[in-house]
């Protein structure tokens, strides 16, 4: 990427990768965020990025260092006990009219299991809020969820060992059906799906504690959360310690939410939410489960239809790790699902 000194440049930057969230850094140069999931941030300076699949990052770089040529680089962020290919992509910021035999300098990249930085990171996340971009966060909670994240295994007798590896939400294993399902909810085709999605977990237990190796199963459904029209939701997403922790990026489609509240080990209903932001929480639509913790978000269901909420790691959400919800229509052709197109092929 040629710049030219004292010029200011806006990145773009996806994670791409299907199961790697990534540390991304510019040799000798500080970013400034000022965009995630295209929501406008308060502006922070930092020397490091952290951006999990599916998530976007816009940061301004101010080409104004000694002319020369810089690596730009990105590897693997994993606080938990499982391999990843640990490898550093780059690519170079070169300043013009400097010759391509001058060797780039490498930036310092975070440790890959520097949970710190990643943390401190996510923390310094926040709504612009201004009157021209207000954080329109719900204060009033019709609805408060709470989800377990876990891995699991399954009897299989096709498979090495017996077992399946498997994923699940609330201990439940998501299956995809044979029909779409914005399509069974449309032409209210039965027998697709169930709309018995718990909003909690079967059995409380403690969450984080030692690793639990027994007792596995899960059980498999397509099972979906019935939401009423602009009603306002709270979502607990809880990591649990079943085989193992580990920070799951979940992706909700369909919506914006507001990620009011975050922490390390167990969630605590009494007292974490004192502590939530509900005056300039960031606004995105992908947010990282922080491993070993939990995530709070709220948002508003005021986009009727049928949608998506899944771990945003490709292996995952494979497994299992999704379910989706249906937002029933409001009182109004303008607040319900628009037809379908005549020419609409079916699923």
């Amino acid at each position: 990427m040629e710049v030219e000194a004292g010029k200011t440049y806006l990145l773009r930057i996806i994670n791409a990768a299907l199961n790697d969230e990534l540390f991304f850094a510019i040799a000798g140069h500080n970013m400034t965020v000022v965009e995630i999931d295209a929501v406008y941030t308060k502006p922070f300076t930092t020397r490091v990025i952290l951006i999990a699949p599916g998530q976007t990052t816009n940061v301004l770089i101010k080409a104004d260092q000694p002319r020369s040529r810089y690596f730009m680089a990105a590897r693997p962020f994993m606080d938990a006990p499982v391999p990843v290919d640990n490898k550093t992509v780059t690519a170079i910021l070169h300043y013009k009219g400097i010759p391509n035999t001058v060797l780039p300098s490498m930036p310092k990249l975070p440790a890959p299991n520097n949970t710190n930085v990643a943390l401190r990171y996510n923390n310094r996340l926040r709504s612009l809020n201004s009157p021209q971009f207000p954080a329109k966060v719900p204060l009033k909670v019709d609805r408060h969820l709470f989800y377990t994240v876990g891995l699991g295994a399954n009897p299989c007798s096709s498979c090495q060992n017996g077992t399946q590896l498997t994923a699940s939400l609330n201990n439940i294993t998501f299956v995809m059906p044979k029909v779409g399902l914005l399509q069974a909810h449309y032409f209210h085709i039965k027998g697709v799906f169930k709309t018995d999605f718990p909003d909690r977990p079967p059995v409380p237990f403690n969450y984080t504690g030692v690793p639990l190796t027994a007792n596995l199963g899960t059980s498999l459904g397509t099972r979906l959360s019935k939401v009423a029209f602009n009603s306002t939701i709270e979502l607990v997403l809880q990591d649990t310690n079943l085989l193992t922790v580990e920070s799951h990026p979940f992706h909700l489609h369909g919506f914006n939410f507001f990620v009011v509240g975050s922490g390390v080990g167990n969630f605590d209903p009494s007292k974490d939410p004192a502590k939530f932001n509900l005056v300039d929480p960031p606004e995105r639509n992908t947010v990282g489960v922080p491993t070993g913790g939990w995530t709070a978000i709220r948002f508003r269901a005021d986009n009727p239809g049928v949608w998506f909420m899944h771990c945003h790691l490709e292996l995952h959400t494979m497994w299992g790790l999704k379910m989706a919800f249906v937002v029933e229509n409001g009182k109004s052709p303008e607040e319900s699902i628009i037809p379908t197109p005549k020419d609409l092929p079916p699923c």
